[in-house]
């Protein structure tokens, strides 16, 4: 099979999900012990984008394919919306309280600073947890922050709501004008102001278009999966073009998310489904490691003079990995018990396929 259609059930999301969240580790630890990227791997090669740029665009690539998927298989927008929680914030919460309670005591924190209120809105915003004092001395002395793009990640499944009439329509030439509109809006996104209301809601406005576009065309794969062809030949041209634009800064990023997104989901539905893959059919550690990583980095750091970014590396992969599978079973799984009970025959739309159980991040 050459197209998306009849491997849709057995793929290799999971390795590469897996992958995004080890490379997100790789870039942060040289410029989480550096304060800049001047030994970042990715950008001394190529002096655009940095490896974890780069893999967090192929979560939102992989998150827009599969959250278009899940709003065409979802019974109502309150279906949808209801799934869409239950695997966000059950982990997003205990990564929270663990970073405040536990880590934040090792480092510095004074938790006497935290109002109870204030912490309890950031969780509700999906915001990183922020505690006076910790990491003090170190060029990132944030408690979690990774956990900055998961709001984002959030907000473009609402975004998916409103454009969802348009993804789904018949009307081949709205699809196009859309996703036009939005590159476009994605070229001129330095001039768009924030909305005033507050970015603790609505974000950061250059950031929120980025992940929008890429969260975007992700979801064009999967409107546009019977007429997309998955080939070798396409995958090696791809991989050439993407090289090449990967020198310029301006076409960067988008190359990622079109050249970049072929391989994607080529290297998904095309290639062999790998043993790593299969396993992560019944268990999902890559949201978890991602949102352990950092405060693990952080305290190798502070604790350990002179580290290297291979040591921290080395060290934080099995470690969040770890902690990655005790969150899946002990909070994310017994969430998506609660998604199995409003996941009823019923579909939006008329696609005949059946979701996944690791259908999202």
């Amino acid at each position: 099979m050459t197209t998306a259609t009849g491997t849709e059930r057995l793929n290799n999301f999971g390795t590469l999900r897996l992958l995004f969240a080890g490379l997100v580790v790789v870039s942060h630890s040289p410029e989480l012990i550096d304060g800049d990227r001047l030994r970042e791997p990715l950008t001394r090669l190529f002096g655009t984008l940095s490896l974890g740029e780069v893999a967090v665009d192929g979560f939102f690539l992989i998150s827009g394919y599969l959250i278009a998927k899940s709003f065409r298989n979802s019974r109502s927008v309150l279906d949808y919306l209801a799934k869409r929680i239950l695997r966000i914030y059950p982990g997003f919460i205990a990564a929270s309280l663990v970073s405040i309670v536990l880590v934040a005591p090792l480092v510095g924190g004074e938790l006497t600073q935290v109002s109870p209120t204030t912490m309890l809105a950031r969780i509700g915003l999906l915001s990183r947890p922020v505690v006076p004092g910790v990491f003090g001395g170190l060029p990132y002395p944030d408690l979690n922050g990774a956990m900055w793009t998961v709001a984002y990640e959030f907000r473009c499944y609402l975004v998916m709501i409103f454009l969802a009439p348009i993804l789904f329509s018949s009307n081949r030439s709205a699809q196009v004008i859309a996703l036009a509109a939005l590159a476009v809006l994605y070229i001129f996104r330095s001039q768009v102001p924030d909305v005033p209301v507050g970015r603790a809601v609505f974000g950061q406005s250059t950031e929120m278009i980025r992940f929008c576009f890429i969260f975007v065309i992700g979801s064009a794969f999967y409107v546009w999966r019977l007429r997309v062809s998955y080939t070798a030949r396409g995958a090696l041209l791809a991989a050439s073009i993407l090289v090449v634009t990967l020198f310029i800064a301006p076409v960067a990023e988008p190359a990622v998310a079109i050249l970049g997104g072929y391989l994607i989901f080529w290297y998904a539905f095309a290639c062999p489904v790998n043993r790593i893959s299969q396993w992560m059919e019944s268990v999902d550690p890559s949201y978890g490691l991602y949102l352990y990583a950092w405060p693990i980095q952080n305290l190798l750091i502070f604790n350990v003079a002179g580290i290297t970014p291979l040591v921290v590396t080395a060290v934080t992969l099995p470690m969040a990995l770890t902690l990655g599978v005790i969150s899946w079973y002990l909070i994310e799984k017994p969430a998506q018990q609660y998604k199995r009970l409003l996941a009823r025959p019923m579909r939006v739309g008329s696609d005949n396929s059946e979701m996944k159980p690791m259908d999202n991040l």
